[in-house]
């Protein structure tokens, strides 16, 4: 089994070092993270500049690569050439906060894992409720031997294709975690507020800051798996289709814009009216 294990936090970060030595207790591990902090980053595909990887070591000693790019650009790397052997699952983290419901879609940690998913590798994206603790205060030994037991759990039983798992591990020594519970996503409440300042020269500049994210403690939900101190396992695909909108929106009248509705017959000045869009819902 060969493992890559990346995040959005940096090639330096305390939690990268604690996944990557657990990790390498299930297999042969390989490391391509970030050189700096991708936090927030999305899922990123960097096409306007040449990407630049270093050899680089870990705090104990271990090889690993560093790139310029974000977490998403690293597992693309990866899984395109960079690394000699085929890798078999993408482990991205120990994120320092929690990734939950909505947070998925700007999360370096599972925007990682989903460009895994592209190529068809499986992962699985871990993170710790640290709630705003420093990263070198964190203890990420629960964090570690959840993602351990996940992970081993995917090695034996493997994932339905197209799927990762996103775990979220509360900040607990693991004598006092309740469990592991298979979640869906719960719902993230924003307290974005935008910031609006000027520079020495008088020109407007924002900032996007506000409190921290709270959530909807919902039984099932990772939200509430985390408020009750469970571990929560939600698996995750990147096929975003409003499936029971199809039925309903397949009786709607589709027809094509007014000005796109006509158009020169070849080898005639004059104009055919074009019929009404159909559109045809086949059920999954």
């Amino acid at each position: 089994m060969h493992i890559l294990v990346t995040n959005d936090d940096g090639v330096t970060a305390p939690g990268l070092l604690a996944l990557a030595q657990g990790m390498r207790r299930l297999g042969k591990v390989s490391v391509l993270a970030p050189d700096h902090d991708w936090s927030g980053g999305g899922h990123v595909k960097t096409l306007n500049r040449p990407l630049r990887v270093r050899r680089v070591k870990l705090a104990d000693g271990s090889p690993a690569f560093t790139s310029d790019g974000a977490p998403s650009d690293c597992v693309a790397l990866a899984l395109m050439g960079l690394l000699n052997e085929k890798v078999d699952l993408v482990v991205s983290g120990v994120n320092t906060s929690a990734n939950l419901g909505h947070d998925v879609t700007y999360s370096g940690t599972v925007t990682a894992v989903m460009e895994g998913i592209i190529w068809g590798v499986p992962g699985v994206a871990v993170s710790l409720d640290g709630r705003g603790t420093s990263s070198w205060e964190l203890d990420y030994g629960t964090a570690v031997e959840v993602a351990c037991q996940v992970v081993q759990t995917v090695i034996d039983k493997g994932l339905p294709n197209r799927t990762f798992l996103n775990v979220n591990v509360p900040h607990l020594p693991l004598s006092e975690l309740q469990g592991v519970q298979l979640t869906r996503q719960g719902l993230r409440v924003y307290r974005d507020r935008l910031d609006k300042r000027q520079d020495p020269r008088g020109n407007d500049y924002y900032w996007i800051g506000g409190d921290r994210p709270t959530g909807v403690p919902k039984e099932g939900t990772d939200v509430g798996a985390l408020a009750q101190g469970y571990a929560s396992v939600t698996p995750l695909q990147l096929d975003l289709t409003a499936y029971h909108a199809l039925s309903m929106l397949a009786d709607w009248e589709w027809h094509m814009p007014l000005e796109l509705a006509e158009m020169e017959e070849p080898g005639s000045n004059g104009r055919v009216p074009l019929p009404p869009l159909e559109v045809e819902y086949i059920a999954a």
